[in-house]
């Protein structure tokens, strides 16, 4: 893979974590209020049944426990943490909290895949928790223990959740469509008990909720997802993991031109500050480190 077909994956891997910027005014704008679980499950579930029967393939052997494992630490685990994160910590805390994951990923890489990471990348770490905080904090943001610790957790999942992505690969024959379906397919089942028990079935739905739901369902979930775990299996994890700053990015500007939200010079800062540590992390991964990287893959399974 040369470099321009190294940017062109990156360029469409990214459209992931903006359409996941857009979450938040879908969720307050369309959706019932109070009940961020519910959300997620049919945020999930649905989407991950269309796509196992669009596909048509099942995991074997092995590969039943890894699609449950995936799935819980991408999807279930994940979703859980987040909105609850979100709860505890107000102003965006819960983003500046979150926005420690490459920095996980980076050691968790070095362990899992053996893959080295430089001063550049921990530079580029350094300058997206900057820009996160730019972007969102504000003078009323308060500290809340279980807030962070929760924050913390969903890190942990989403960055144990990419590198095993990584290092296990795709089944067999089975397509991305089929990759992505399973895995929104077992979270979406590990979140319905769970997002009943707490929150219930939502009534007395109007037309905006159902478009609310299928808007996150199709473009969130299908589209999404199947854009992300694609930039996983062709890009160095690190880098798709810096990507994920710019959900925090689209959100603000999305607030900005939809709902009306003020945009300061600090969050254009901030904003600033991300995409130039993206720059700066996808820089330090060749396309030959990331090649090599496959191949270890493909060794180990």
């Amino acid at each position: 893979m040369n470099r321009i077909q190294q940017i062109k994956i990156i360029a469409l891997t990214a459209i992931a974590p903006i359409v996941w910027g857009s979450t938040y005014i879908v969720t307050t704008e369309a959706l019932p209020p109070d009940s961020p679980l519910i959300a997620s499950t049919i945020r999930a579930l649905p989407a991950g049944v269309l796509l196992v029967l669009i596909s048509r393939a099942c995991p074997t052997g092995l590969w039943w426990r890894r699609m449950a494992v995936l799935g819980f630490l991408n999807i279930g685990l994940f979703f859980y943490c987040l909105f609850f994160a979100a709860t505890y910590l107000p102003g965006g805390m819960a983003s500046m909290v979150m926005s420690i994951q490459p920095l996980i990923v980076m050691i968790m890489s070095r362990y899992l895949l053996n893959a080295d990471f430089k001063s550049q990348q921990l530079a580029a770490s350094g300058l997206g928790i900057l820009g996160i905080g730019l972007l969102v904090l504000n003078s009323s943001a308060e500290l809340n223990i279980e807030g962070v610790l929760i924050a913390i957790l969903g890190a942990l999942s989403m960055g144990l959740g990419v590198v095993l992505t990584k290092r296990w690969g795709r089944p067999t024959g089975m397509t991305m469509l089929g990759f992505t379906g399973w895995q929104l397919l077992f979270g979406g089942i590990m979140l319905l008990p769970v997002s009943i028990w707490l929150e219930g079935v939502p009534t007395q739905l109007m037309p905006i909720n159902y478009f609310g739901y299928g808007y996150l369902s199709l473009i969130g979930a299908i589209l999404g997802y199947f854009l992300w775990f694609r930039g996983i299996e062709k890009l160095p994890p690190v880098t798709v993991s810096f990507l994920g700053f710019l959900s925090s990015v689209s959100a603000c500007f999305l607030g900005y031109l939809i709902l009306g939200q003020t945009l300061t010079w600090a969050q254009l800062l901030g904003a600033l500050v991300i995409l130039f540590s993206i720059v700066l992390a996808a820089s330090r991964s060749s396309p030959q480190a990331n090649h090599l990287l496959q191949l270890q893959t493909t060794k180990r399974n």
